[in-house]
C-alpha cells in the first residue's frame, strides 16, 4: 500500500518548522535531514539525523499537537507526503505498523537517555570526538586530505549535539585542530587523524582539559 504522494525536496529546505500545527508525516525514501531545536536563550542545536528508512512528524497521526522541532533537509530529498488523518487510519487498520511505531518511538526515546547519561558522564571533548566520528561515517566523504564531512553545521548545533555551551565548542576545536586531528573551513570538517580521534572519544591516552 501506498501512502500519501511522493514528494521531492531540494538541499536546505526546511520541511517542518517548530510551532507549526502537525498536519503531516514524511516517510523518507532517500537523502538525510537535520533535526533541530531552539533553547530558550534562541540558540539551535542539533538533535538528530534522519534519512532513508525514517518516518518524521508521526506526532500527526497521534494528536493534534504543534512541531516542537524543526526539520531541514541537507541534501535533495524524496519522501512520502502522508496526511496525519490517513496516516491515523492506515494506523487503524495495520496493527503491525502501530508496534513498528511505537518501536520506533521508544528507540528514539533510549537513545536520548543515552545520550543525556553521556553528557553527564563524559567530558566535552569526548562528546565532541564521538560526535564528529559520528557525522564522518554518515556523511563523510574520504579524500585525500582526511574524511570529510559532507553536512554544514554551525558552533552552535554542535554544542547542542554535544550538549554544551557554543563557547565550549569553539575551545575544544581549537584544540583538535592545533593538534592535528582536525580541520575546519566555512561550517565544514575534515577529520584528519579519526584513529586518534576516537581514542579521544574513548577517553584513552590522549587528555584535554574540560
Amino acid at each position: 500500500m501506498r501512502l500519501g504522494l511522493e514528494v521531492t525536496y531540494p538541499g536546505k529546505a526546511v520541511v517542518m518548522r517548530a510551532g507549526e500545527p502537525s498536519t503531516h508525516v514524511l516517510l523518507i525514501r532517500s537523502g538525510w535531514l537535520k533535526v533541530t531545536g531552539t533553547t530558550l536563550s534562541g540558540h539551535e542545536g542539533l538533535l538528530a539525523r534522519r534519512g532513508p528508512g525514517d518516518v518524521i512528524g508521526e506526532s500527526a497521526g497521534l494528536d493534534d499537537t504543534v512541531r516542537a522541532v524543526t526539520v531541514t533537509t541537507l541534501e535533495p530529498v524524496v519522501a512520502r507526503h502522508v496526511p496525519g488523518e490517513e496516516f491515523s487510519r492506515f494506523l487503524d487498520r495495520h496493527r503491525s505498523a502501530w508496534r513498528q511505531l511505537l518501536a520506533l518511538t521508544n528507540d528514539r526515546w533510549r537513545t536520548s537517555d543515552w545520550q543525556r547519561l553521556e553528557q553527564a558522564s563524559k567530558t566535552v571533548p569526548q562528546r565532541l570526538a564521538r560526535v564528529l566520528l559520528e557525522l564522518a561515517g554518515a556523511h563523510g566523504e574520504r579524500q585525500e586530505a582526511g574524511i570529510v564531512i559532507r553536512m554544514s553545521l554551525t558552533q552552535h548545533e554542535l554544542a547542542g549535539s554535544v550538549g554544551c555551551a557554543r563557547e565550549g565548542v569553539t575551545r575544544v576545536l581549537k584544540e583538535f585542530r592545533e593538534k592535528g586531528l582536525i580541520a575546519t573551513s566555512n561550517r565544514r570538517y575534515v577529520i584528519l587523524r579519526p584513529g586518534i580521534l576516537r581514542r579521544v572519544s574513548e577517553g584513552k591516552s590522549v587528555t584535554f582539559d574540560r
